[in-house]
């Protein structure tokens, strides 16, 4: 069986706990557009499916409806100003990547959030080690589920794709990872709504923290 040699992340709910900042990002645009702030319970577990669904959750709006597009501009405006007020490395990331680096392995994040945000949020965050490689939504021309971002990453971090595991909390992401010939995980700890069944998304396992990971390489050894 092929060792595994790099482990990539999702960004957002399974890296890094980003819900705190993009609801106060969303309930700043509804009270500004006159309507009532929705409760962070609400919010959470549309987090991962990024601005556009957080704007249908918000206003009942789609794309293509009068008025998403402004409001998905100023929603985007409204949380860069507001990127890592609460914004943290999930409980367990920190030391579980210290672990990858004295086991000889490198990281990685493969994440649709844009590079305008992906970039200062990873550079405010300061992970240690530092990733291999950081591919955001617009880096290549496609976005998760299709395999481009996540082959880019393999060649990025000096691994081949069955030498990876991606680790995510959405259906997307397991997807991804398993179209491009990877291992995959699905972060139950992320942003994961009632009425998705991660256990029919087809990952290699499932895990309820980031230290579980170590417990999965070992087993797959």
């Amino acid at each position: 069986m092929t060792k595994i040699r790099t482990v990539l992340f999702d960004l957002d709910g399974t890296l890094a706990d980003t819900a705190p900042d993009l609801a106060h990002a969303l309930n700043l645009l509804l009270v500004e557009e006159g309507k009532t702030a929705l409760l962070y319970e609400t919010i959470r577990p549309e987090v991962s499916h990024g601005a556009s669904a957080l704007v249908t959750l918000g206003f009942g709006k789609k794309p293509g409806d009068a008025d998403f597009d402004r409001l998905r501009q100023r929603f985007l405006v409204l949380y860069t100003e507001n990127l890592c007020r609460h914004t943290r490395l999930f409980d367990g990331i920190p030391a579980l990547l210290q672990t990858l680096k004295k086991q000889g392995m490198n990281w990685g994040v493969v994440t649709n959030k844009p590079a305008f945000l992906t970039d200062p949020l990873m550079a405010q965050l300061r992970p240690d080690p530092a990733p291999a490689c950081v591919v955001s939504g617009d880096t290549v021309a496609n976005r998760k589920p299709h395999p481009e971002p996540m082959l880019h990453a393999c060649t990025a971090a000096g691994s081949r794709p069955e030498q990876c595991l991606y680790v995510g909390d959405a259906e997307r992401d397991i997807l991804a990872g398993r179209h491009a010939g990877m291992k995959t995980l699905v972060a139950l700890f992320g942003y994961i709504n009632g009425h998705e069944t991660p256990e029919r998304w087809g990952a290699d396992g499932m895990i309820r923290a980031p230290g579980e990971i170590l417990d999965w390489l070992k087993q797959d050894e």
